[in-house]
């Protein structure tokens, strides 16, 4: 038997689920459209922040992978109404030692709720109650100031709750930041937005049917790539429990875990699914190391929130289809999870 044969069989009886030699912590390179791996993403991260917890774990990956260089925080903005999002998103970012990332504030007009616990509070009392009740700027001033200040088909914008600032964006008139509407902004600045949202082929997901008027125009009206990560996606990745068993009280991360363990979720329940983790996995990093992705269409959102996928070949839509075990994609959410803070 030649090396080669002999190799060849070796990979294949060692082989399992996961390609021969293969880490899905180490590069893989693709000529993926959203593969942003040759240089940082530049990304707005838009988050609801509050009616479920994922969201920091999402963050703590988002912050990660800036900490490694793999994407640079622009902003960070509300989608959210309750005026406990931004200061919670603010207790976090201090925490990853970038206090000064811009904070938008959601519309008046915005959803107002966050979880029964208001696990929010409890991370601001804890980790920096000066930002309780404080003012931010208005979320799509904040995306304007940002878009018109960065280069062309530039910006990921990454969102993990409402469609409600995309679409208030879209709809923006020119203002003494920029001449261009929001429409005209997006198209000339952005590269990409990687959505958690919807469910493939078709169903009714949180963050779509909760502002569904929101959704069916921002999705109706995006003129750029949109790449998404479907509740199927997020559902069965289960998180969490290395970071809450730290017990680490300097650590709003793994205090914010362990308090929705003990308060929010099912009993006895010790992970959660990670549903906006995947989303800044694959804004950073080639989403085909995780992931098949679907073929080009359109993702359609009816008024009452439902939605469904349309193949297309002209569309400029796509979903990201399950490759690995769910646990082997947890592995690298909890590792990233894990970080600490390098900038404090």
């Amino acid at each position: 038997m030649s090396i080669l044969i002999r190799s060849f069989a070796i990979c294949i009886a060692t082989l399992g689920i996961i390609a021969c030699n293969s880490n899905l912590t180490t590069t893989n390179k693709s000529n993926s459209t959203f593969d942003s791996e040759k240089k940082p993403a530049q990304v707005i991260f838009d988050t609801d922040m509050g009616p479920d917890y994922d969201d920091i774990g999402a963050i703590a990956v988002l912050h990660a992978l800036a900490d490694s260089n793999e994407l640079e925080i622009l902003a960070t903005v509300s989608s959210n109404g309750h005026p406990d999002i931004s200061p919670t998103i603010e207790v976090l970012n201090r925490y990853f030692g970038r206090p000064n990332i811009p904070i938008g504030d959601a519309s008046s007009s915005a959803l107002n709720f966050t979880a029964s616990n208001n696990w929010n509070n409890k991370l601001i009392a804890q980790f920096h109650p000066a930002s309780k009740g404080k003012k931010y700027e208005p979320a799509v001033t904040v995306y304007r100031k940002i878009l018109a200040s960065q280069p062309d088909n530039s910006v990921t914008i990454l969102t993990v709750g409402f469609m409600t600032n995309i679409s208030d964006l879209l709809k923006s008139n020119p203002d003494t930041i920029s001449n261009m509407n929001g429409l005209e902004l997006v198209n000339k600045k952005v590269k990409n937005w990687v959505a958690m949202a919807g469910t493939f082929p078709d169903g009714r997901e949180f963050n779509v049917f909760e502002d569904s008027t929101a959704s069916v125009y921002a999705f109706n009206n995006f003129p750029k790539p949109i790449l998404l990560s479907g509740f199927e996606i997020g559902d069965k990745i289960k998180t969490g429990a290395k970071v809450a068993a730290l017990n680490d009280t300097l650590s709003p991360i793994s205090v914010g875990y362990k308090y929705n363990f003990d308060t929010y979720s099912k009993e006895g329940e010790k992970e959660r699914s990670s549903w906006d983790q995947t989303a800044v996995l694959v804004a950073a990093r080639d989403p085909e190391r995780y992931f098949y992705i679907s073929g080009p269409g359109k993702f359609i959102v009816q008024s009452n929130g439902l939605n469904y996928w349309l193949p297309s070949e002209e569309g400029n839509h796509r979903f990201l289809i399950h490759k690995y075990p769910s646990r082997e994609i947890a592995k690298v959410i909890d590792d990233l999870m894990l970080h600490q803070p390098i900038n404090k």
